[in-house]
């Protein structure tokens, strides 16, 4: 299960069913859980925690000290969840001590090849990395949200649950629940519809969605103006108000 050439630390600690390709290195206080594969060349240093079922592959550089200047060598840690796949040459970097000291990785998301997930990044489960996307140091990637291929992430971003970046999107604004983005920069390009449908929302929550959508984006009103005239209804539809909240809360603005 462990290759003859793979360099493991004495201090970290791996579960059952671990497989060790060629070549791996696996550092100090590094936690992997049970039926992890590593395939060739794999770099993992800690702190980090990783759970089950996590595949990384060739090359890929999981919990490497972070590239702020302002870093000086703090402790801080990586944490991944379940059955997430990193595939060649993905990069994760750990946290610092001028945000909340770690970068946290969900379940059952794929990092295609060449994707970068910075420091202090929370990203939640079920997304999906496409080759070369980048997210800046402190974003936030919601539950099922795509980011195609090369996309830019700007730091301190949150992406919304259920939307998708168009491939090559450079994102400087917050991307609210729901919406799909393209561009450089990104402009907003209507709601992600068939990924809604795939998940099971109704037809009546659909319905809502699109007209919130219209009320933010197509009558010239303010943010302020659209939430307004969104509230009422959001208290009744929860996956609206997962819309509004959003909206309400998005700290850089959101894509217009």
């Amino acid at each position: 299960m462990i290759h003859a050439t793979a360099v493991i630390e004495a201090s970290a600690k791996l579960g059952n069913n671990v497989k060790v390709g060629p070549f791996c290195y696996i550092g100090h206080d590094v936690v992997i859980g049970d039926d992890c594969i590593l395939e060739s060349h794999v770099a993992i240093k800690g702190p980090s925690t990783i759970g089950k079922g996590n595949h990384f592959f060739q090359f890929s550089s999981i919990g490497e000290a972070c590239q702020d200047k302002k870093y000086k060598g703090e402790a801080t840690e990586l944490i991944v969840g379940d059955y997430n796949v990193f595939r060649e040459g993905c990069s994760v970097h750990r946290g610092t001590v001028q945000d909340q000291g770690k970068t946290m990785i969900g379940s059952h998301n794929l990092f295609m090849n060449t994707t970068h997930i910075a420091h202090d990044c929370v990203i939640g489960s079920h997304t999906i990395f496409a080759s070369g996307a980048q997210a800046a140091g402190h974003v936030h990637v919601g539950d099922w949200a795509i980011l195609g291929g090369m996309t830019g992430v700007h730091q301190f971003v949150q992406i919304g649950p259920h939307s998708f970046c168009g491939g090559g999107s450079i994102v400087l604004k917050d991307v609210p629940p729901y919406l799909m983005v393209h561009g450089a920069p990104c402009v907003p390009a209507g709601i992600n519809t068939e990924g809604l449908k795939r998940r099971g929302y109704s037809s009546e929550a659909l319905l809502e969605i699109r007209r919130a959508y219209k009320e933010v984006y197509r009558k010239g009103l303010t943010v302020a103006e659209a939430l307004a005239a969104l509230e009422e209804k959001a208290a009744l539809v929860p996956e609206l108000k997962v819309f509004t909240d959003f909206i309400a809360n998005a700290s850089r603005g959101i894509v217009r």
